[in-house]
């Protein structure tokens, strides 16, 4: 069994979410393909990180083991857990043309964590996010990441997230709709891309 792991990030925080809904549609997508790897769920949510508060550039940090370098322990435990994955599924939403702000507090927390990592982006919206998938590839390309050129897209409506929270699962008509717009197969070409990388690494 390898020891590659490759997280699925929810990259939004707020309550109630959709994100995590997406996240683990993208999740049981990915699930086919792998083989030796292990693929789970990483929730920003879940990690506690205050605003960016580190003194130190981390970039300038120890670049073989940055983790004990950090002053604050919410940084070590974050460098911790990032460390832990080969590559990362960035399913992030769009907010006014961009990305959340605990996307970006949690990513600007840490460097060599990421660096050099292969990197996936999902994104979702109104019209599919794209302005955040942009913003996010320029954020991903600083962090020196191995970013996927194959960027799903998936467009939500008024009702997804009551639909979700109603049936907790992803409506029918929503899958429906990914699938027309070709969403399953840029997925499944993003997934053949990213684990190319993995492997080959």
């Amino acid at each position: 069994m390898s020891s590659k792991k490759i997280a699925v990030v929810v990259c939004s925080t707020r309550e109630p979410r959709l994100n995590p809904f997406i996240a683990r549609y993208v999740l049981d997508r990915a699930a086919p393909y792998i083989e030796t790897e292990a693929i789970e769920i990483l929730d920003l949510g879940d990690q506690g990180l205050p605003l960016y508060n580190e003194p130190a550039v981390p970039s300038h940090l120890p670049e073989t083991d940055p983790t004990p370098h950090y002053v604050h322990t919410h940084t070590r435990a974050w460098s911790a857990t990032v460390q832990q994955y080969s590559a990362f599924v960035f399913v992030t939403p769009q907010y006014n043309w961009s990305i959340p702000a605990a996307l970006k507090n949690g990513l600007d927390f840490l460097f060599h964590e990421w660096r050099g990592k292969p990197a996936a982006i999902v994104t979702y919206g109104g019209r599919g996010g794209g302005k955040a998938e942009g913003h996010l590839r320029q954020i991903l390309q600083g962090l020196r990441m191995d970013i996927i050129p194959t960027a799903p897209a998936l467009t939500v409506k008024a009702t997804t997230l009551d639909d979700c929270l109603k049936t907790q699962q992803i409506s029918v008509a929503d899958l429906d709709r990914w699938r027309e717009f070709g969403v399953e197969e840029q997925m499944s070409s993003m997934l053949a891309e990213l684990l190319e990388k993995v492997r080959g690494n």
